[in-house]
């Protein structure tokens, strides 16, 4: 039995939806669907979740609404009309979009996050109506039918540990089971949305509830690249990935999961796969525990900017006990979370995202790093780019990282930071970031 999820770009509209019908009708093991609001039909066109937020804002400051109201039924009613579905669909938008606008709200985050997921609620349940009128058997469940519990969080909902036990007890008749994505409910009942792009969440949490033996994430991609498209002309497909080389690809940029998404299926062993609605026959890439042994040392390359690394000296910080939890703990006290920390016998190296620091506390954090370490020296490096190789082979093979280094020197390219995993799987490199895209074009050249 699979669980099977579609992302907004799978669908934007009638002939997206048709494609989906398709996918579900070839296969009777896709028994549960989890869907997303409809997303983007071109470059320029707005996702529902966009402007149901754009709407929330504006009933909320109580200004004029109604331009903004009538571009999301309209997208509902385009859908409606492309797939033929009648006066009853669009009598249910109606009487959905009426309960919403009249419900009373304690906080606008409470108000915002109903809004929110009405996108996914309303699709659905079209959706479930359209399969059911196509001859595919379909009924909508909603999160609370479900008992799909989260925490109290808008916008953060956290899956409360009862909701698996509950969607345990899903009834997988002769009908599909049509399932919004990106929210539950609180237990007063309450719709509660999970970070953005929390439609994979939902599919990762179901396939573990029901114990799927596969979760099937259909996007616009026939599969996972090796590295960037938008750097790399046609860069090879990885068609197999463990779930560690998928968590290491997706934390560096890799944009095709959330790194946090999938975490239920992984925690109950769920083999992963993602596929391309638009090319269904297509391989795509399979996400496991394990996987054979491939060809290439490097499954795959991945790089993010935006971080900044403080360098901390201090002659004998080998011979101090305690000096790197002072250290941490100054970070904690900021609420600054540490990504690396690459370190030699007198000095360490504190990696973090640069949008962590606010301006005005840059010049404190420093100083009390020095004052509480008594540190020789520190300082900042500014505007880094992270690149990380990653292969569960890497931990294996002798010279992957002297062959990565001397890609990179050869397209004259410094290396500002280094460090590797425990587990040998990763590579981390720290540059310039007006080297990012031609340290990915040298390593890719390198190792594919």
């Amino acid at each position: 039995m699979k669980v099977v999820k579609f992302g907004g770009s799978s669908l934007a509209d009638g002939t997206q939806l048709a494609k989906v019908l398709n996918i579900i009708k070839a296969d009777p093991e896709r028994k549960i669907i989890v869907v997303s609001a409809p997303g983007k039909r071109f470059d320029k066109d707005k996702k529902i979740t966009d402007l149901l937020i754009k709407l929330a804002k504006q009933v909320a400051n109580k200004v004029d609404y109604q331009q903004t109201l009538n571009a999301v039924k309209e997208r509902y009613q385009l859908i409606i009309d492309q797939l033929s579905l009648g006066q009853a669909a669009t009598d249910l938008i109606e009487t959905n979009f009426s309960a919403l606008l009249s419900q009373k709200y304690a906080s606008f985050p409470e108000q915002l996050d109903a809004f929110k997921a009405s996108g996914e609620d309303n699709n659905a349940q079209l959706i479930a109506l359209y399969f059911t009128q196509s001859g595919l058997p379909a009924k909508y469940v909603s999160p609370q039918a479900a008992g799909l519990y989260v925490s109290d969080e808008p916008g953060h909902a956290q899956v409360l540990p009862e909701a698996y036990q509950n969607l345990k007890k899903l009834e997988l008749g002769a009908q599909r089971i049509v399932f919004p994505g990106f929210f539950g409910v609180s237990k007063s009942g309450k719709k509660v949305t999970f970070a953005r792009g929390g439609s994979d969440i939902t599919g990762a949490v179901l396939a573990n509830g029901v114990h799927a033996d596969l979760y099937e994430n259909f996007t616009d991609v026939d599969a996972i690249y090796a590295a960037n498209p938008n750097i790399i002309s046609q860069p090879e497909q990885v068609h197999h990935l463990t779930y560690r080389e998928m968590r290491e690809l997706s934390y560096a940029g890799f944009s095709v999961f959330h790194h946090e998404a999938v975490r239920p299926a992984i925690m109950a062993n769920i083999p992963i796969e993602v596929k391309n609605t638009n090319n269904p026959t297509a391989p795509g890439t399979l996400i496991t525990k394990n996987k054979p042994i491939g060809d290439h040392d490097v499954t795959g390359m991945a790089s993010s900017h935006g971080f900044e690394s403080i360098y901390v000296a201090k002659y004998l910080m080998n011979d101090e006990v305690g000096i790197g939890y002072k250290a941490l703990g100054v970070m904690a006290d900021h609420g600054i979370s540490v990504e690396h920390i690459p370190t030699g016998i007198d000095e360490m190296s504190l990696v973090v995202k640069e949008n962590q620091i606010p301006a005005q506390q840059e010049e404190e954090l420093l100083h009390e790093l020095q004052e509480k370490l008594e540190a020789d020296d520190v300082h900042r490096q500014t505007n880094l780019t992270l690149i990380m190789l990653v292969g569960e082979k890497m931990a294996t093979t002798i010279g992957t990282a002297a062959k990565a280094m001397t890609a990179l020197a050869e397209a004259g390219i410094g290396i500002r930071l280094f460090n590797q995993s425990s587990s040998g799987i990763s590579i981390m490199f720290a540059l310039k970031e007006e080297d990012e895209e031609t340290a990915i074009k040298a390593l890719y050249q390198a190792f594919f």
